[in-house]
């Protein structure tokens, strides 16, 4: 007998739930998780509006427990992170309400550029991360202002790849180690997330019997992905990240030809 809830298909929710599961695990160790959970809720029969909308709140699930997993272990202060918080709360609200008014199309013809650059870095991360934050921090403040704000408008507005741009800024302005730079960045995904799912919170356009589904599978994914990023550290983040990045360049250069 075939059992649906909403005019969908059990067999589908439950295809959702495996793929956020996935995509919760692959994004607390390197980002990227949208490159799983778009495509499957476009498969579904959702509008491209609708799966945007659907899965910023099935990602706030993903952010939200590999951050709790990230505070728990006290591998972040959130008394330390209220400022960055702040302010990518600010930049992720705006993005998301001028997300209408303007042309993101060259900025995000753009972002497989900066994508393979960041790529480029992990992979001689080693070498060059230490002379870089020397010769280019930024107190805690500044960081905040200037990375919070601008990263947190940017996810709002587009999105891929948020995640690889806050944890670099973190190794190249901070100089926090890999597995610290992976943590504080899940803090500020959660709230760029939940921020930009606020806005469209009120579009209508959030499918939310299957944003639900999906964020369960998001929560334990995110909860398996952010234990393997402390127990495997670099020799996972690393090639992890540089696969992500490529991948959602090769995905963003196919859509845009």
């Amino acid at each position: 007998m075939d059992i649906t809830f909403f005019d969908i298909s059990i067999w589908v929710y439950l295809a959702l739930f495996a793929a956020a599961f996935l995509a919760g695990a692959v994004d607390a160790i390197a980002g990227g998780g949208g490159l799983i959970t778009v495509p499957v809720l476009l498969a579904a029969g959702l509008s491209p509006v609708e799966a945007l909308a659907t899965n910023k709140l099935q990602g706030c699930a993903g952010t939200l427990s590999a951050s709790y997993h990230f505070v728990k272990t006290k591998k972040v202060n959130l008394s330390d992170m209220w400022l960055p918080i702040t302010m990518t709360a600010i930049g992720s609200i705006t993005g998301t309400l001028l997300v209408s008014y303007l042309d993101s199309g060259l900025l995000l013809k753009a972002v497989p550029i900066i994508l393979i650059a960041v790529a480029l870095f992990f992979f001689f991360m080693p070498k060059i991360q230490p002379y870089i934050a020397s010769k280019f921090s930024l107190n805690h403040t500044q960081f905040a202002v200037i990375i919070g704000t601008s990263f947190g408008f940017y996810d709002g507005l587009i999105g891929p790849g948020t995640g690889a741009f806050f944890s670099t800024a973190y190794l190249c302005f901070m100089g926090f180690t890999l597995v610290a730079a992976t943590a504080h960045t899940k803090i500020l995904n959660a709230t760029s997330n939940c921020a930009s799912l606020l806005m469209f919170a009120f579009t209508g356009h959030i499918i939310w019997a299957l944003g639900i589904a999906m964020a369960f599978g998001q929560w334990f994914g995110a909860q398996v992905g952010s234990r393997l990023v402390i127990t495997k550290g670099a020799t996972l983040i690393r090639p992890m990240v540089i696969f992500m990045c490529l991948a959602m360049s090769i995905k963003l250069l196919w859509s845009n030809t």
